[in-house]
């Protein structure tokens, strides 16, 4: 293994810019449950943390096995990501609409947060061409340093997002539905504008 101080500071980089849209939906879900736990919160950020250090090394395999099917499927990327955020954030809004009183909302279920975890990540299966010259305990290595930024920046994100949520009080699943969606907006724009 060639592990230069640039290949930590590349993949700490990389682990740091994957997370943005983690982040943001996990500020969103300390919104919209702001009487959270810790441990549902280090859930939370472990979930988000293994889907972003399992997509690049899915696309790694691709690449290296399946190069024509994965840039097919790169395509697709966008529309799922927004599809997903859209979906959910519409959901937090409606019943954030529907939620007069200052009582604590329900937290999103363990299907929900799987569906954040897929639709935040999926764009990093094109980090398998970022990575597809490393050997294979290289890629590995890249893939967990890449989790454990996305574990601690999603971490704060979901306790940032709670001490906001306490702040707005009933507002607060009406304002992280609405972060879910502007973030699968961006998703969505960035994707498109990569393809062309």
């Amino acid at each position: 293994m060639n592990l230069t101080p640039l290949f930590f500071f590349e993949s700490i980089t990389l682990g740091a810019c994957l997370a943005m849209d983690a982040f943001s939906v996990s500020l969103a879900n300390g919104m919209n449950d702001r009487c959270m736990r810790q441990r549902k919160a280090l859930f939370i950020a472990a979930l988000f943390a293994l889907f972003q250090g399992a997509m690049p090394l899915i696309g790694y395999t691709l690449v290296h096995t399946f190069l024509n099917l994965f840039e097919s499927f790169k395509v697709a990327i966008p529309f799922i990501a927004l599809g997903l955020l859209t979906f959910i954030g519409i959901k937090m809004i409606i019943d954030g609409a529907k939620k007069q009183d200052d009582s604590c909302p329900l937290g999103l279920g363990i299907g929900a947060l799987l569906l954040q975890a897929v639709a935040t990540s999926i764009d990093a299966l094109s980090v398998g061409f970022t990575i597809a010259d490393y050997r294979v305990g290289e890629a590995i290595l890249a893939a967990g340093i890449i989790a454990l930024i996305t574990f601690i920046i999603c971490f704060a994100g979901v306790n940032i997002g709670k001490a906001f949520g306490n702040k707005l009080s009933s507002k607060s699943q009406i304002f992280g539905g609405i972060i879910l969606i502007l973030v699968g907006v961006e998703i969505f724009v960035t994707g498109i504008i990569e393809l062309f």
